[in-house]
């Protein structure tokens, strides 16, 4: 697999663009302060699921009705956003969906997912046995299996990151979170388009570092995935595909801890008033991680989803400002109100 040239990535944006606008680049005062960098931030938190999967799902499934009409319907696996996606793509072109997710997923995008017409389905501890089991199922049922990462996701994802590089000044350095690798394969295909020199960071949540080992060691390393707050990131073992095309186009990848993307997701709400969730509150903390080394430099980051749900959201923050409260000796309410 090559990443897709400008003229994919065109055809791409005229398919996602009857389905959706595109989603907004915003430079927050408040969040370049805090950084004391000039950040720029790509909204597909703003997209008609909440995420950036969106595009790829509406790209793979055009393809899908146009080459196997008789199809009747898919299979796949998620954590949720990708699930959404799929849903909604799925119901555009006539297509049953159906989804597996595993044990314990996130309740709210369980909901959303049914809400859009999908079949839900739980199986197993992570998504490397949903999809297993994902696998299995499509020939039982009849049903083509949609892959969680595939060249046509690719160049729907890189959709967003060809607005973002079209629509803001020339950035430095770029964060993008790595779930299974779609969407930081897309930023390397919009630059690569674009002929810029942008530098591409990639994000992995420290309790899921299996891509970050298997870029040190340029090979895929499977590990455990324990993250708290980024499911999106809760990738246990790396895509060899997507590995090669990170090898060879991302500057370097960074761990970011869960107190971290707490942090971040406190902070995005703050000084945005937008809700990210844990995966797409990861690409500020990284650039947070690594704002020393920004000074003077522009930075964008790609706030990916804000699917998060309410009562984890509740908790990550009250819990953020408490700690702050405790580091600084500063109550909140102690201010006036006028």
């Amino acid at each position: 697999m090559e990443l897709p040239s400008l003229e994919s990535l065109t055809r791409a944006t005229e398919i996602v663009g009857a389905a959706m606008r595109p989603t907004a680049e915003y430079t927050w005062p408040l969040l370049n302060a805090r950084a004391g960098v000039e950040v720029w931030v790509k909204h597909e938190n703003h997209s008609l699921v909440g995420a950036f999967k969106i595009r790829g799902a509406l790209v793979y499934m055009h393809w899908l009705a146009q080459t196997q009409p008789d199809a009747g319907g898919v299979v796949t696996a998620t954590r949720g956003n990708y699930g959404q996606a799929i849903a909604f793509a799925a119901n555009r072109y006539g297509l049953k969906a159906v989804i597996v997710v595993p044990f314990g997923n996130s309740r709210e995008k369980n909901r959303a997912m049914r809400a859009l017409g999908a079949e839900l389905i739980e199986h197993g501890d992570d998504f490397q046995a949903a999809s297993d089991f994902a696998d299995h199922l499509a020939p039982e049922r009849g049903y083509h299996r949609a892959p969680s990462f595939h060249e046509l996701l690719v160049r729907g994802t890189g959709t967003y990151a060809l607005e973002f590089l079209r629509n803001t000044p020339e950035l430095d350095t770029v964060y993008v979170p790595i779930g299974l690798g779609s969407s930081i394969c897309g930023m390397m295909a919009a630059r690569a388009a674009l002929h810029l020199k942008t530098r591409i960071v990639g994000v992995v949540a420290a309790g899921s570092p299996a891509y970050s080992i298997s870029f040190q060691e340029r090979k895929p390393v499977s590990h455990p995935s324990e993250t708290l707050f980024a499911d999106g990131l809760a990738c246990r073992v790396p895509h060899p595909q997507a590995l090669r095309l990170i090898l060879n186009g991302v500057e370097r990848i960074v761990q970011v801890t869960d107190d971290e993307i707490a942090a971040a997701m406190l902070a995005l709400f703050e000084d945005t008033h937008n809700v990210a969730e844990g995966a797409g509150a990861a690409a500020f903390a990284g650039l947070m991680q690594e704002r020393e080394r920004l000074r003077g430099k522009r930075a964008g980051i790609v706030l990916s989803g804000g699917n998060v749900d309410s009562d984890v959201f509740a908790s990550v923050l009250t819990k953020e400002a408490a700690r702050r409260t405790a580091a600084t000796g500063f109550d909140r309410k102690d201010r006036s109100v006028f």
